[in-house]
């Protein structure tokens, strides 16, 4: 009887989980749908604010620099918001491409 429980447990567990990745990843999907030019320029922010976390920890970056650059991703970040602001939510293929070329310029920094 105790087997019988056991996995009828970890059916409901292993059920739950997958329920709550599903809506996450339809949450994700709807903002990627609606924004792709937002959801790749946030996507690489998110991506660089790891590697310099990374670098830090592993005594390769001091924290100054750090600061320095998580200071212009924020600047990049909130020029972002700015220009979705101003386009009803969305920012052009241009934009996006001024923004990418920002993110290029603290990638560099990033690793050196």
């Amino acid at each position: 009887m105790l087997k019988h429980t056991g996995k009828a447990v970890f059916s409901a567990v292993l059920t739950s989980l997958i329920a709550v990745a599903a809506t996450s990843a339809m949450a994700e999907t709807k903002f990627e749908q609606n924004h792709p030019r937002r959801d790749q320029v946030n996507d690489r922010l998110q991506n660089q604010d790891r590697r310099i976390h990374h670098e830090v920890q592993e005594g390769e970056m001091s924290k100054q620099q750090a600061r320095r650059l998580h200071k212009d991703d924020r600047h990049i970040r909130h020029e972002e918001q700015r220009m979705a602001a101003r386009n009803g939510g969305a920012i052009t293929k241009q934009e996006q491409n001024k923004l990418n070329r920002q993110e290029n310029g603290v990638s560099r920094q990033i690793g050196k």
